[in-house]
């Protein structure tokens, strides 16, 4: 691919979380040492937000490896339980046992008894919950009660939520008082400014391998790169991969302006700079002339200036100013309703794995990359108010969104449901049995064996290319696939390529696509 093209010895900069290719910047050492502070405090509850993309999981990463030794970790990744469901995950976490079916006092007693041994053998025990802001209020009332069990000098289980910022409005509630004084150390995670963006992009060009004397970011790309990401890394890992790719395909060995402006329209759908400028300038000029054809006796005898309406009454677009269709209130409902849409009778996720589904939280930076996934998913809105609702997205068509409801299925533009959606969603899909995450050349096992087979079976071939060892062939089969659907060819069989499998063996229910729009995910 592209690096070898620079002289780089592996792809710069994937999304995926990479510990050779940590950046800590200032703000991201303020925010471990938080974490590290309030670990150390004796107990309570430590908050850690930040937006999208801003390196929350970096955070999380550098926490887990300087934990004393003496500390058991129990890490829910998928809040979207209740609370005896949450509470069954913590037990499993630690490894500790419990009968089936056990209720929500079987299952907090035996993790108090599990705090107490803990103690008395001198261990800590940590609770980290990700992705907090899908919290339900009475899951975080029941996970403040298990902090309730202390001794003289400190609290024997320490609970890390770690969300989005709307997790911080949502714990300033009344009814969540309680929780929010327990708080012992938080930190807001902003993204990176001007000068940790150009360092955070030659950090990982060094670590890919790129020599100390060449420069493939001059510093005006890199200016704009920072004003169209707005310092968030993963933005930052995306239009620089992209403006790469588009540099490699013109033989060009460094990046121009002109490809930015071309990476930034198909990455972020932002308008080129010089028709920003051009309509700017264009506007100014108009301005102007508006002004010289005026007579200057004008602005003295207009007479009194009428008072502006009040603010609640000022007109605005109308597409900023109506409700958006569709919306609902509730995570759980929200679920529901893809599952239906999905044929399937329930939308609870422990009880969709049970049957072999799997819930899946992902992000996107963009339409483009969300549509990648072509899936119905449920997406994470916050309105201006910062209240958050779910849209459960069945379909693009012609620049709108078809979301479903109750009520039936609407459309809304893309353009107002894009300033609410900050690029978290959920899917659903079924994962091959042994499916424990991605595989590629070397890998063995079962998984491997069912990925061989698969091919065999589209390519009506009798013999799988491998047996149970991801062999040469069958890289070269997996990245003739990626390159027939427009997948990254890195001949590892991940997420992406999983979920075209199944679409390509009609395992799945794809997106509602206008033909229009059936190419904006593949540019």
């Amino acid at each position: 691919m592209y690096y070898r093209y620079f002289g780089l010895k592996e792809e710069p900069f994937s999304i995926a979380v990479n510990p050779r290719y940590l950046f800590m910047s200032a703000r991201h050492r303020d925010a471990l040492a938080h974490l590290l502070y309030g670990v150390g405090a004796g107990g309570g509850f430590i908050l850690l937000t930040g937006e999208v993309g801003t390196g929350k999981t970096t955070i999380n990463r550098c926490l887990l490896e300087q934990l004393p030794d003496n500390t058991d970790i129990a890490i829910i990744l998928n809040p979207a339980l209740n609370a005896d469901e949450l509470l069954a995950t913590a037990c499993d976490e630690l490894g500790i046992e419990y009968e089936r079916g056990a209720t929500l006092k079987d299952l907090t007693d035996r993790l108090h008894g599990f705090l107490l041994e803990n103690h008395r053998r001198d261990r800590n025990t940590v609770l980290l919950i990700d992705e907090a802001q899908h919290l339900q209020f009475e899951v975080l009332e029941q996970i403040r009660l298990l902090t309730n069990l202390e001794t003289n000098t400190r609290k024997l289980l320490q609970i890390i939520l770690v969300g989005q910022p709307e997790l911080s409005a949502m714990l300033a509630k009344p009814e969540l008082r309680q929780l929010s004084q327990r708080i012992t150390a938080r930190y807001n995670l902003q993204p990176l400014n001007r000068e940790e963006t150009d360092a955070y992009i030659r950090h990982r060009l060094q670590v890919a391998g790129l020599p100390a004397n060449q420069e493939l970011f001059p510093a005006r790309v890199v200016k704009e790169i920072y004003r169209a990401t707005r310092g968030i890394p993963r933005l930052i890992n995306v239009v620089c991969d992209r403006v790469l790719l588009g540099s490699y395909g013109q033989n060009e060995s460094r990046v121009s302006m002109k490809m930015l402006r071309q990476a930034l329209a198909e990455v972020m759908g932002q308008e080129p700079l010089e028709r920003r400028r051009g309509w700017r300038w264009a506007a100014g000029l108009a301005a102007l002339l508006l002004l010289a054809a005026i007579p200057a006796g004008y602005f003295y005898n207009r007479g009194p200036t009428p008072p502006a309406p009040p603010a609640s009454t000022q007109p605005s677009s109308p597409q900023a100013a109506a409700p958006i269709p569709g919306l609902l209130n509730n995570r759980d409902a929200a679920m529901q309703l893809l599952a239906g849409h999905l044929g399937l009778t329930t939308g609870a996720c422990p009880a969709l794995a049970r049957q072999g589904w799997r819930c899946e939280s992902l992000e996107a930076a963009s339409w483009e990359e969300l549509l990648e996934f072509d899936r119905p998913a449920v997406l994470t809105l916050v309105s201006p108010a910062r209240f958050v609702s779910f849209a459960v997205l069945v379909g693009v068509e012609d620049g709108h969104g078809v979301l479903r409801s109750d009520l039936g299925q609407q459309r809304v533009p893309l353009s107002v449901l894009g300033p609410q959606w900050r690029g978290s969603f959920e899917l659903i899909w079924q994962p091959p049995g042994d499916y424990a995450g991605p595989v590629s050349r070397g890998d063995s096992g079962p998984m491997v064996a069912w990925l061989a087979q698969t091919f065999a079976d589209l390519d009506g071939q009798s013999q799988p290319l491998a047996s149970n060892k991801f062999n040469a062939a069958l890289e070269a089969r997996v990245r003739l696939f990626q390159r027939q659907f427009k997948l990254r060819d890195d001949g590892v069989v991940g997420l992406k390529t999983l979920l075209k499998l199944n679409s390509v063996r009609g395992e799945s229910l794809p997106l509602q696509r206008s033909s229009g729009l059936a190419q904006l995910g593949e540019n």
